[in-house]
């Protein structure tokens, strides 16, 4: 075992080994308390995880806007979120509706399949499973397919929809969404990569069956977890770079 060696700095083991090791033998010459003191070895290795970008992926300072099927008006009186599909109750929510109902703040990293990602995104939105909750959704659905103003939709599994940190985003550091950046709804799953963040969402849609969105019509992922770097269907890998609407 690694750990029952001399250990060597220099030697190519992996970043969390090393720091391990470091401190496995410094405990050993200076009685220091056990590493167990520090919950186990899986927490801190989750831990630090957490704390590295994704496969292939790198910070930039500002967000690059796409809009693939362009940027659609807006008429906020009239707008409506509707969630429908496998559910007892088919909800029609107003932008007031949607402003008066629960809402949670979090601090995450916004990924995107294209290879960027954004540091220490603030957040603020309504839980998904809060919606989820009031419609009554049938245990027979699977995929959660959002569809926007512009005609553009995209799936998830449920299992991520409905997870604690997925919320329909209303603002991005403390300011309500830009147009640009999906107002007036858009959703967010942190360990999705952001094609799955589809702006400008006007339904929400629970499904028994898997079906394509409009990346996944082109071979993008069905789930889209940026640490498998699931990028495409039955591939990793990097992405070829699309053009954008707008910086």
């Amino acid at each position: 075992m690694i750990l029952n060696k001399r250990f060597s700095i220099n030697e190519p083991f992996p970043d969390l080994l090393k720091l391990y090791g470091v401190y496995y033998h410094c405990a050993l010459r200076f009685n220091l308390p056990s590493f167990s003191s520090f919950n186990t070895m899986n927490s801190v290795r989750y831990n630090m995880q957490q704390k590295q970008l994704p496969p292939h992926q790198r910070y930039l300072k500002k967000f690059i806007i796409y809009a693939a099927l362009g940027i659609p008006e807006l008429d906020l009186k009239n707008y409506k979120l509707i969630i429908d599909g496998l559910v007892e109750n088919k909800l029609e929510l107003s932008y007031e509706d949607l402003e008066k109902m629960e809402h949670i703040t979090y601090v995450k990293d916004f990924h995107c399949v294209t290879g960027w990602s954004i540091e220490d995104v603030k957040w603020e939105g309504i839980p998904l499973r809060v919606l989820a909750e009031k419609a009554r959704v049938k245990r027979e659905s699977k995929w959660i397919m959002f569809s926007c103003l512009d005609g553009y939709t995209a799936p998830i599994p449920i299992e991520d929809g409905l997870s604690e940190d997925s919320i329909l985003v209303m603002k991005i550091n403390d300011k309500p969404l830009t147009k640009e950046q999906g107002f007036p709804l858009r959703p967010f799953i942190p360990n999705l990569y952001g094609w799955k963040s589809a702006k400008w969402l006007n339904r929400i849609t629970f499904l028994k069956d898997y079906e394509d969105g409009y990346w996944e019509s082109y071979g993008y992922h069905e789930r889209g977890n940026v640490w498998d770097e699931e990028r495409f269907k039955g591939l990793k890998g990097k992405h070829s770079p699309r053009r954008p609407y707008l910086i």
